[in-house]
């Protein structure tokens, strides 16, 4: 008689998560995750079935930490949508090794579908429907995860900005300048100040 399933998703979701923010998207693999749960590989495979379904888990449990529950009323719907995407940023960001399962992932996540739905609602609510919803989701979403790809992996402050500063100004006159301004944007300036752009351009009804 086989032995009772005792390890949860959620211990092997925090496994596999503790391996991607130690090693790296690279390291994730059965072998890793066996020995952070301390236990063989093929015992690994009487709860998962390969490694996409431990990117799935991990993709959820990151996801389910971010709360979708609408902001509360008052609020104008470009405030809506900041908050919305502040939490997911904050959520995904922490995990910055997790960024490329959320876009492989996303769609099988019942909590990043949650959150997307919320968008919507916002989105609807705002007189943004039809083609100009879904282009409008997708842009949102786009915008966050590759803000959180830039912030962790070339972010303003770090020595991409100096070396652009250093380039010769005669041969890149804008490039040079507009890094030497980059070097005073905090990520969360950057983060908002882009944001706003976004919805700038989404405008409102008609537009």
């Amino acid at each position: 008689m086989p032995r009772p399933r005792s390890l949860t998703q959620t211990r092997l979701a925090s496994a596999a998560l503790a391996v991607l923010d130690r090693d790296g998207l690279a390291g994730l693999s059965m072998r890793a995750v066996a020995q952070e749960l301390g236990m063989s590989t093929m015992g690994l495979y009487r709860y998962v079935d390969d490694r996409e379904e431990l990117e799935r888990l991990v993709v959820e449990h990151v996801l389910s930490a971010v709360d979708t529950e609408p902001p509360g009323p008052g609020t104008s719907w470009r405030e809506q949508i900041e908050v919305m995407a502040r939490r997911l940023r904050d959520a995904v960001g922490a995990h910055p090794a997790v960024v490329p399962l959320t876009i492989t992932h996303r769609h099988r996540s019942l909590a990043g579908l949650r959150w997307s739905e919320t968008v919507l609602a916002i989105l609807t609510g705002a007189g943004i429907e039809g083609e100009r919803r879904v282009i409008a989701l997708r842009g949102l979403l786009s915008y966050v995860i590759g803000a959180i790809q830039l912030e962790h992996l070339g972010a303003l402050s770090g020595p991409g900005t100096v070396a652009i500063a250093e380039l010769p100004p005669e041969e890149f006159p804008y490039m040079s300048e507009t890094a030497r301004h980059a070097r005073k944007v905090g990520a969360d300036r950057e983060f908002l100040g882009g944001l706003a752009m976004l919805l700038d351009g989404l405008g409102g009804p008609g537009a």
